[in-house]
């Protein structure tokens, strides 16, 4: 599913048009992002967990030449499903 089938879906459960739809999605990833931004993590209690980490800077390899290099160390957001998700 993308963005859109997403909205279709809200659009659908939530008996709503889709533009509102729309802006709802929106308005929640935008606040998701907020967030982590601020508070490093983002948990919904049963769906899933979001939460900021450090990735150490580590060494690899250039595929087209193959010589090493080194890859700098930066943010990452970890995902842990909640009970929900669980198939």
């Amino acid at each position: 599913m993308n963005k859109t089938g997403l909205v279709e879906a809200v659009a659908l459960k939530a008996n709503v048009s889709k533009a509102e739809a729309a802006k709802v999605v929106d308005a929640a990833i935008e606040a998701v992002v907020e967030g982590l931004k601020k508070d490093g993590k983002v948990e919904v209690v049963g769906f899933a967990s979001l939460k900021v980490a450090e990735r150490g800077e580590r060494k690899g390899i250039n595929p087209l030449t193959k010589q090493a290099i080194v890859i700098p160390a930066k943010k990452v957001v970890k995902f842990k499903a909640g009970s929900k998700l669980a198939f």
